[in-house]
């Protein structure tokens, strides 16, 4: 339906463009990182996810020496700062902060800046060496120290979302995702959940940052109940999380559970439903339409995602799609990892086609310019090591962090900037 020669898409008005507006963008890539050493930054899995300080001078990043297996006890990463505004000897300047063995290849160890102190202090997890129980970091720049801790006694919690207005961060078990969903799992970590198939003591967790307070948001056995009445066969299953995203707005979570995975094939067909629940622990929903890729939150209780080689937008309250974003030419991959840019008006989408490349399409949602990016080597990943196209937007929507192979064949961090022409 056209409007004044815009397409309407839901709440977003994509205008008609002429070839000339599409030249007047440049994309800049920048290497970031250099070395013998592999460089990761991790996960699009919390919203607004931002590696950059908020001053924008600082980088979060992780390094290892390898990144051909699935790390496991005492193969720690190293926690590190790039200071973009500081170079020696021609490189920007690398300070190595930690360490970490609360990380994988996919996911690294789920950094995000405190939003309370989002130009010094940040999330990340770890686990205890001795025990191998998970817990999470908060660590402060300035100080240079770990100033907070999160441990729950023998329960392998970790940060798997921190909320982006604050107060709160998500939790789950990365030890029983190392059982069940081994590529986003901390490998050799102690789950006290195994031989229990929905336990009532585990879920999603919400933490108060300040004070620590843990409650269970909704528990394992909560959500095979759910799902039950909503037609799943959950009864008995193993049940995991993946991805608990909240809302930019900080009142919904949105998350899959999954039962009967690859790691945990039961004869039964597998469950992969997506669900929401309100951040109070009301409202629970099992079973939402499914929407493919790795979904992000739009403008209020928008999901992003794909359904039938489209890129479409799904509202968890009307339960259905409400519109769809570009076309096959703008998003020949649209179940890719999509991020949604700070100011909500850029549409990135990270693709590869399993050929040893990552691909970026970008929509702005505001002009309706789009644009693609140079490709990003990654050479060949199988089984459960991986590591998806993840692109991750600075605080100006200007900037997105990505991965990729220099030429010696080791993983380092690029920044993509989007110039805006003048003509």
């Amino acid at each position: 339906m056209a409007q004044g020669g815009q397409v309407a898409l839901g709440t977003y008005f994509i205008p008609k463009l002429s070839f000339s507006d599409l030249q007047n963008i440049e994309v800049k890539v920048e290497q970031i990182t250099q070395g013998s050493h592999h460089h990761f930054f991790g996960y699009i899995g919390q919203s607004l996810t931002i590696p950059w300080s908020k001053d924008g001078n600082r980088l979060l990043c992780l390094s290892s020496p390898f990144h051909d297996h699935l790390p496991g006890k005492d193969e720690p990463a190293a926690v590190n700062l790039i200071h973009l505004n500081k170079k020696e000897n021609g490189q920007y300047k690398l300070e190595k902060l930690d360490e970490s063995q609360g990380w994988n290849p996919q996911q690294g160890t789920m950094f995000y800046w405190n939003p309370h102190q989002p130009s010094h202090q940040f999330f990340f997890n770890d686990r205890d060496p001795k025990t191998g129980v998970v817990y999470t970091v908060l660590f402060d720049q300035q100080k240079k120290q770990r100033v907070k801790t999160y441990h729950y006694g023998n329960h392998s919690f970790g940060n798997s979302g921190v909320c982006p207005t604050g107060k709160y961060f998500l939790a789950i078990n990365y030890a029983r995702m190392a059982r069940l969903r081994p590529v986003t799992g901390y490998k050799d970590s102690f789950d006290i959940t195994e031989g229990i198939a929905t336990p009532k003591d585990d879920g999603i967790a919400i933490i108060d940052i300040r004070t620590g307070k843990k409650k269970i948001l909704i528990s394992f056995d909560q959500m095979a109940e759910g799902l039950d009445r909503s037609g799943f066969d959950a009864k008995g299953r193993n049940l995991f999380i993946n991805h608990t995203l909240w809302s930019r707005d900080g009142k919904w979570i949105y998350f899959f559970v999954r039962g009967g995975w690859k790691a945990d094939k039961d004869g039964r067909e597998g469950i992969n439903a997506a669900c929401t629940i309100s951040a109070d622990g009301s409202q629970f929903i099992a079973g939402h339409q499914h929407i493919g890729g790795h979904p992000e939150w739009g403008n209020g209780t928008q999901i992003i995602g794909s359904s039938n080689q489209q890129q479409v937008i799904y509202d968890i309250l009307d339960r259905k799609i409400v519109s769809t974003l570009g076309d096959s030419d703008i998003f020949p991959k649209p179940e890719g990892d999509v991020s949604l840019s700070p100011d909500g008006e850029w549409l990135i989408n990270g693709y590869n086609f399993k050929t040893g490349a990552n691909f970026y399409s970008l929509l702005n949602l505001k002009t309706g310019v789009s644009l693609k990016t140079p490709s990003f080597d990654t050479g060949v990943y199988s089984k459960d090591l991986r590591i998806d196209p993840a692109p991750r937007w600075n605080h100006d929507s200007n900037q997105v962090l990505v991965s990729g192979l220099d030429s010696k064949g080791i993983r380092q961090l690029f920044i993509m900037s989007f110039i805006q022409k003048r003509v």
